[in-house]
């Protein structure tokens, strides 16, 4: 990897879209000390459209939102499953053989339900946020389009359902999980902490 001006404290590389290139610096926003990207709370560099400076989160900040949003999902479903089974549960007092099957109809309902919170919850909440979930509000962290484009309800769905969920899903199913290991550890070497899924969408992990 090339070695970084001492200057540089973003973690960009020289043209990155998201650096500025020099242009005029915009109005201050409260936790950048330049121009802020767009939709980082503020309006992009002057002449250049859709460009701004940042500062790359780091891993270990990205580890702290998918434990946070993991444990969100998790108490959520939970809670959603024995609300939607426990009705379901009152089988028991007419007949074992019909309690057990009313639990496995409210066991797949639930599933359902909870898979599709679980997919819908990080794309509703980065399209309303503009790249952010409770775990990234927690961490201080947001994800940005490397252009400059908003973050949309259908573009966070390509991100985290297609690319980062279905896609990594089944190729780490195909590797024996090296695909989805290889993922979640390549914004340790990368030179703008970007990991694989980001790649695929161009997008970047900033401090929020």
């Amino acid at each position: 990897m090339s070695e970084r001006p001492p200057s540089d404290t973003s973690g960009l590389r020289s043209g990155d879209p998201l650096l500025g290139g020099g242009a005029a610096p915009g109005p201050e926003v409260p936790g950048y000390t330049t121009a802020p990207p767009p939709g980082a709370g503020g309006p992009a560099a002057l002449g250049a459209p859709g460009v701004g400076r940042h500062v790359l989160a780091s891993w270990w900040s990205r580890v702290g939102a998918f434990l946070v949003d993991a444990l969100i999902v998790g108490v959520g479903g939970l809670v959603l499953t024995v609300a939607l089974t426990a009705p379901f549960s009152v089988g028991f007092f007419v007949d074992d053989e019909v309690g057990v099957v009313a639990i496995i109809v409210g066991l797949l309902i639930a599933t359902l339900c909870v898979t599709v919170i679980a997919l819908l919850y990080a794309p509703a909440l980065m399209a309303r946020t503009n790249g952010k979930t409770l775990g990234r509000m927690v961490t201080g962290v947001r994800v940005v389009r490397a252009k400059g484009q908003p973050m949309t309800f259908g573009f966070a769905m390509l991100r985290e359902v297609v690319v980062k969920t279905l896609a990594f899903g089944i190729a780490g199913s195909l590797t024996f999980g090296l695909a989805q290991l290889a993922d979640w550890l390549w914004p340790l070497w990368d030179e703008e902490n970007r990991a694989l899924h980001d790649f695929v969408v161009d997008t970047r992990v900033i401090k929020d």
